[in-house]
């Protein structure tokens, strides 16, 4: 089929209506300091890598049984399926790329149909959460490394990448992409992308990008 797309989301308030992190904070009792730092970093206020450090570090001691109960309080952002399975059909690839977690990404990228995604990885030792991350932290330079690194081992032109993104963690991702999209986004997004889709209802992509 010609011209495929690689449409990758950002995870958190974009694939998904949570924040992850926050949800994980609730459990540990630090809800309200996570969720302030997690506004300030989506502002662009604060750096990414530092910030999630300083959030996770709130969680050690979770055990890693709680993940599972995370996974149950997921809802996906309506039109999802319908964007997935719109791209596919068309014969290209949809990807996420996410600061949050791989405990909880996995599971549920394989349950959406998604060809690629990456996140972070949380370290456990004994069955708990030590409050730090494993290995480099996707930040910003990484979601963009992604999008371009999935796009070429897909064989897709930069022109025919999309990138979809709600918070400054997103926009290097957005600059490298050849449309970005603007969801229900932080004013800083909103600014810098070349669409803006503030009805929460991802299947309006396929619109944007011709495929219905």
């Amino acid at each position: 089929m010609p011209n495929p797309y690689l449409v990758v989301l950002d995870v958190d308030s974009t694939l998904i209506e949570n924040e992850v992190i926050e949800l994980l904070a609730a459990e540990a009792g630090s809800l309200a300091e996570v969720a302030a730092v997690t506004e300030r970093a989506m502002r662009g206020e604060l750096d990414f890598a530092q910030s999630l450090r300083e959030r996770v570090a709130t969680l050690a001691g979770l055990p890693d049984s709680i993940f599972e109960a995370i996974r149950a309080r997921i809802t996906v952002t309506p039109g999802v399926p319908e964007l997935i399975q719109g791209v596919q059909r068309a014969g290209g690839h949809v990807g996420a790329v996410s600061g949050g977690f791989h405990e909880v990404l996995d599971p549920l990228a394989q349950r959406l149909g998604l060809d690629v995604w990456r996140a972070n990885r949380l370290e456990i030792l004994d069955g708990r959460l030590t409050g730090r991350v494993l290995g480099d932290i996707v930040d910003a330079a990484a979601k963009a490394d992604s999008l371009r690194s999935w796009a070429a081992a897909m064989a897709i032109p930069p022109e025919r990448t999309v990138a979809i993104g709600d918070g400054a963690n997103d926009l290097k991702m957005m600059a490298a992409a050849g449309l970005s999209i603007a969801f229900d986004a932080k004013p800083i997004v909103r600014e810098q992308a070349d669409i803006a889709l503030d009805e929460r209802d991802l299947s309006r992509v396929l619109e944007m990008i011709g495929l219905r």
